[in-house]
């Protein structure tokens, strides 16, 4: 987990932002998603989230992951219960149009340019069926925020430019919701 400082690395790993993800993010953020039976999940990094999906999901689960040594030891929690993909979501080694859902959580502000997350966009696009859902959460950009991510890669997605940027790479109807810290989003491959 290069991307991110000893702090941040141990506060995704603890059983505090476990409960947070499982009481409070993800029904949060996928409050009215249908997931359909084949589901990807771009950054899971400590797994705290695939832990809650791979509960949720009545079909089949993957998580594409960038770090090698993270994907090791999701390969080694989940065993064949969840694909675990090593790989970059700017260039997802997928085919097109396989997942009726596609979902990240607290990870797009780990992608390290604007550039790089618009690609992340357009591969999240390919890799969906139409009518599948790109959905998920991020934290907004503050004080607070910024000092979680101290010498991390820290790329703050604007929930406000948001919508322009999911429809430029294919999507329709782009969603966004604003809680105080985080923003949710949804939008569907036509």
């Amino acid at each position: 987990m290069t991307s991110m400082n000893r702090y941040h690395q141990w506060l995704c790993n603890s059983r505090m932002w476990a409960r947070a993800v499982e009481k409070d993010l993800l029904p949060w953020a996928l409050e009215d998603v249908q997931l359909g039976a084949d589901t990807l999940e771009i950054g899971p990094g400590y797994g705290a989230t695939t832990r809650v999906l791979a509960r949720r999901t009545g079909g089949r689960l993957s998580v594409l992951e960038v770090d090698g040594g993270a994907a090791e030891r999701l390969r080694a929690e989940y065993g064949d219960r969840v694909e675990v993909v090593h790989g970059d979501g700017c260039a997802m080694p997928l085919p097109d149009g396989r997942f009726d859902a596609v979902l990240c959580f607290t990870m797009l502000h780990h992608v390290p340019s604007p550039r790089q997350q618009d690609q992340l966009f357009a591969e999240a696009f390919r890799v969906l069926r139409p009518g599948g859902v790109f959905a998920g959460c991020d934290g907004r950009a503050g004080r607070g925020f910024r000092l979680i991510h101290l010498w991390d890669t820290y790329v703050p997605v604007s929930p406000r430019t948001l919508p322009d940027r999911l429809c430029a790479a294919g999507f329709a109807t782009p969603d966004i919701s604003l809680s105080n810290d985080n923003f949710r989003f949804r939008a569907v491959r036509p």
